[in-house]
């Protein structure tokens, strides 16, 4: 299995009673609707939205995981908790200040955007270093962002990333800044979030499972929906009806109701109802990928086998 939580998985398995699905945006601003938050509880029923009438801030997301949780959660959100490493063994090979693991890059993310309001991350991807390894907005590519240095392509990936295109994804780059489908602007922006946690909550798998206590994951809500029946593809679910196929798919009670939904909040409900089915498999806890250096540097996506 090669990860460090063996020795949990070895003496018994846990159980959690709270389910959270949070849909990311690394988008400029105070709110974001695309922002959506999904809670679903152990004993069944329809996961529910958790909602904000203009909005959830990023910050106010830091709150509720660092003091609001509901105990014993598994929480996913969907971004990358770091950059890839394992490809040229540092996150910015060739500068002298690149982190030395994922906690180490979350400071310093953290401590170049001391300045950025909302927990954006504009100031990382904008500092003199650090952009050439990213692709930006308006043509710039920095000469850093692909593999060797090489023009153009998808840029550098992270070991879990490569596992998600073997069962049928198609990841991005969290080097890569441009596009709709784009996560490099959730990814820094989380873990600026990460950051200022603290360590008050496990982010499996840069830190080991706990015996008890909540734990966040990094998910992929792709792979909720494949799970649902739905192809990589057709993720995107944009009716209720849709979802409620899907909910039940997932062994989940429906939502019910008729009509459009925006796909942030289908995305949230059905990877809350996602992660309460699958948590219980030890095997997604110990993926076949990962060792102790590339959960602490690279992380890796909850539910990539």
């Amino acid at each position: 299995m090669g990860n460090h939580g063996r020795a949990l998985l070895l003496t018994g398995f846990r159980d959690f009673e709270w389910f959270v699905a949070v849909d990311w945006s690394g988008a400029q601003g105070a709110r974001h609707k695309a922002i959506t938050m999904a809670i679903a509880h152990a004993d069944g029923g329809p996961p529910v939205l958790v909602e904000r009438k203009r909005g959830w801030a990023r910050s106010e997301v830091l709150a509720v995981l660092r003091d609001k949780l509901p105990a014993n959660s598994l929480v996913g959100l969907d971004l990358g908790i770091a950059l890839p490493f394992a490809d040229a063994g540092a996150y910015f090979p060739g500068w002298d200040r690149s982190p030395a693991d994922a906690r180490s890059l979350w400071r310093m993310i953290d401590a170049v955007c001391e300045g950025d309001d909302h927990l954006s991350a504009s100031s990382f991807v904008d500092h003199p270093v650090a952009s050439a390894y990213f692709r930006r907005h308006g043509g710039r590519e920095g000469e850093l962002f692909a593999p060797q240095g090489e023009a153009g392509g998808r840029g550098r990936f992270r070991i879990t990333e490569r596992a998600q295109e073997a069962v049928g994804c198609k990841p991005y780059s969290n080097f890569n800044l441009v596009g709709a489908a784009q996560v490099g602007k959730s990814s820094l922006t989380g873990m600026r979030v990460l950051h200022a946690l603290d360590g008050s909550i496990p982010v499996w798998p840069v830190d080991p499972l706990p015996r008890e206590g909540s734990v966040i994951v990094e998910i992929y809500t792709a792979l909720a929906a494949m799970a649902a029946g739905r192809s990589a593809s057709r993720s995107k679910v944009r009716f209720r009806e849709e979802l409620d196929i899907a909910l039940i798919n997932l062994g989940s009670a429906p939502i019910g109701g008729t009509g459009p939904m925006d796909d942030h909040s289908s995305d949230a409900l059905m990877t809350a109802a996602w992660l309460r089915k699958v948590a219980g498999n030890i095997a997604l806890w110990a993926p076949e990928g990962m060792n102790r250096r590339i959960a602490q540097t690279e992380g890796w996506t909850f539910g990539v086998p």
